[in-house]
C-alpha cells in the first residue's frame, strides 16, 4: 500500500457515501450488523468506520444499555459518518488509529471492521491492539475484499483505466482494497496476534446500479482512485470516468446492471 493510498479528502467522502456504499458496502455492511448483533455484546468497538454504513446498521440491533465507539483515522470520514447518524447517547465518535487504540484493556466484547485492515500499514500491530482491547472470550469480527477478479466491476474499471495510462496504469484498487484477500495469511496474521481461533467465510453479493455509469463514478471518483487518475493527468477525472462506464455498459448494457462482489468474512476469539 502507498502512503496515497489512505488520503480520503476533498469530495471523496461524499462520493463515497453517495455512490461506492451502496453499490458494494451496504450488503456486507447488513452481514456484518447481523454477525455483530448475534453476540449481544454490551460493549463495541468499531475500527475504520469510513463513512458509517456498519454503525447505521447495527446500532439499531445493539441493546439499549450498550456502548458503542465509532472511530476511524480519518477525520473527514469521520466527521461525515457522524452527519449520517440518528441522534444516539450510546454513540460516540473519536479519531483513532487502529494501531494504537486510546483504550484500557480488555474492555470490549465485540471490535468490528469493515473493509478497513487492508489499508492498515502494519496489521499485525492493529490485531495485537485489537486483541488487547478486548475482554477474555472477546471477539475480532471483520471483513476483507476477496481478490480483484473475484469483483468484477472493480476488476473491469481497472482494465479500462489501463488502456487510457498504459505507461502507467492506475492499481489502486488492484493494490489496497483487493491485496490482502490470502485466506491462509490473514489466518496465521491473528494466530500470531494471539487470537485463539479463527473462522473465515467467503461470502458472494451482488452489485446493482441503475446504469453503467454509476460503478465508472463510484470507483473513479468515490475512492483513492480519483487521486491515481489525476495525478497521471490534469482534467482527466471525466474522461477516464466516461471510459470506465463504456466498459461497464459493453458487458452489462446500457440499463441497469448488476455483478458480483466477494468478501471474506473473519472472526477471531480470544
Amino acid at each position: 500500500m502507498l502512503e496515497t493510498d489512505k488520503v480520503f479528502a476533498g469530495s471523496i467522502p461524499e462520493n463515497y457515501d453517495r455512490y461506492v456504499v451502496p453499490l458494494i458496502f451496504e450488503p456486507f455492511a447488513a452481514d456484518l450488523a447481523q454477525r455483530a448483533a448475534s453476540f449481544s455484546p454490551n460493549a463495541v468497538l468499531e475500527i475504520a468506520a469510513g463513512t458509517g454504513v456498519v454503525s447505521r446498521a447495527l446500532a439499531p440491533k445493539l441493546s439499549a444499555g450498550a456502548s458503542y465507539i465509532v472511530t476511524d483515522l480519518n477525520q473527514p470520514m469521520l466527521d461525515y459518518a457522524a452527519s449520517q447518524q440518528a441522534p444516539d447517547t450510546r454513540i460516540k465518535w473519536r479519531q483513532a488509529d487502529a494501531l494504537a487504540l486510546p483504550f484500557e484493556n480488555a474492555v470490549f466484547d465485540l471490535v468490528c471492521c469493515q473493509f478497513g485492515a487492508m489499508f492498515f500499514p502494519d496489521r499485525s500491530a492493529a490485531y495485537r491492539e485489537a486483541r488487547r482491547v478486548l475482554k477474555p472470550g472477546g471477539r475480532f469480527l471483520f471483513n476483507v475484499w476477496d481478490r480483484i477478479e473475484e469483483n468484477v466491476f472493480a476488476d473491469e474499471v481497472t482494465n479500462a483505466l489501463a488502456k487510457i495510462f498504459p505507461n502507467d496504469p492506475p492499481r489502486f484498487l488492484a493494490r489496497t482494497p483487493h491485496g490482502y484477500h490470502d485466506t491462509a495469511l490473514i489466518r496465521s496474521e491473528l494466530e500470531d496476534a494471539g487470537f485463539s481461533r479463527v473462522v473465515i467465510e467467503t461470502r458472494a453479493e451482488q452489485s446493482r446500479a441503475s446504469s453503467p455509469r454509476l460503478p465508472a463514478i463510484a470507483y473513479c471518483q468515490g475512492t483513492v482512485l480519483r487521486n491515481e487518475i489525476e495525478a497521471r493527468e490534469a482534467g482527466s477525472l471525466e474522461a477516464a470516468t466516461d471510459c470506465a462506464a463504456s466498459a461497464i455498459a459493453a458487458r452489462h448494457g446500457p440499463g441497469e446492471v448488476a455483478a458480483k462482489i466477494q468478501a471474506h468474512v473473519i472472526v477471531a476469539v480470544v
